[in-house]
């Protein structure tokens, strides 16, 4: 598979913009905290010549197609097979105590959605798999075929936000029980069935929620994305910043929060001074959520759903 012009990345002006007053020093250290086919990061390389950059991913099929497109980097581009809430640990085995940029673009990559043997597509069959990383865990197809209902019902309901969710569980696993899940059309099918005509003539392909629903949990993407943003603060210098696209609630939600709460004053209300200890520790860079515009929604749709949000520490962490 190419790198080349199929995989445009999001909003990567926008990005590069909101982190460039970090890294613009000699030895700024950035991190790509999902790398993907490596376009974010081969872009950071060359806007930031004095900047060395590390980039995570648990995809190693991404590792290595996106290490043959930043090899002209040499020793300015370090890539590491890793999960991106492990962003501390792989920073002190290099070395590295703390970092002036670090970027995240959530979600499923370019590359997962076009190999549709990775399952992750709802619109060709393929395998249920959509692991992004398929050395490690469940596939989608041993979570359709293994859990109760009331799981199914769960994940669907919490990460898909399926109003569905207890129906479309019901018929998975009366169907399971007739033969095991294994490819996607199938569950494509069963899921456009299981949902009223009415609901189905609006809103797209309606096994989209569904798929969204395994994905994130094969992939445990909530949960590492709950102890990811915070690690990434930890790491982060004074004046440095981060960046984070999403492209579902739930992840903006999370994000949203907890750039939030840095952002804010802990202190009790009506003091006249406030302690230092008590100051906020992240400043808002972006007003709310940003879009992309419609010309990078026309040069790739899969932008349409992308919400930015960026911050930078203006105080030392908390011991």
């Amino acid at each position: 598979m190419s790198t080349g012009p199929l995989h445009v990345p999001v909003m990567l002006n926008r990005c590069l913009d909101v982190l460039a007053p970090a890294l613009t020093d000699p030895g700024a250290v950035v991190v790509d905290a999902t790398l993907g086919l490596g376009g974010h990061s081969e872009a950071m390389l060359l806007r930031f010549p004095e900047a060395r950059l590390v980039a995570v991913d648990r995809d190693p099929q991404a590792l290595r197609l996106a290490g043959e497109r930043l090899a002209p980097f040499g020793e300015r581009a370090t890539l590491v097979h890793a999960v991106y809430d492990e962003i501390p640990g792989v920073l002190a085995d290099l070395g590295i105590d703390r970092v002036q940029g670090i970027l995240f673009d959530l979600g499923v990559s370019s590359m997962q959605l076009d190999e549709a043997d990775r399952g992750f597509a709802y619109a060709q069959d393929a395998p249920l798999d959509m692991r992004m990383d398929q050395t490690t865990g469940i596939s989608a197809a041993e979570v359709l075929n293994t859990y109760s209902h009331g799981d199914l019902a769960r994940i669907l309901k919490v990460y898909g936000e399926e109003r569905f969710a207890g129906k479309i569980a019901s018929v998975i696993l009366r169907e399971r029980e007739k033969e095991p899940f294994s490819n996607s059309a199938r569950l494509v099918e069963l899921v456009r069935n299981a949902i009223p005509a009415a609901t189905r003539r609006t809103g797209g392909n309606p096994a989209k929620r569904t798929f969204q629903a395994l994905r994130i949990e094969v992939n445990r993407e909530l949960t590492v994305l709950e102890r990811a943003i915070p690690n990434a603060l930890d790491v982060l210098a004074v004046g440095g910043r981060i960046a984070v696209m999403s492209y579902q609630s739930l992840e903006d939600r999370l994000v949203k929060q907890c750039f939030a709460a840095g952002a804010a004053s802990t202190a009790p209300p009506g003091l006249p001074i406030v302690p230092e200890e008590h100051q906020p520790r992240l400043k808002l860079l972006t007003r709310g959520a940003e879009q992309a515009t419609e010309q990078e929604i026309a040069e790739n749709r899969r932008a349409t759903p992308v919400r930015l949000r960026a911050v930078e520490r203006i105080r030392p962490a908390l011991d």
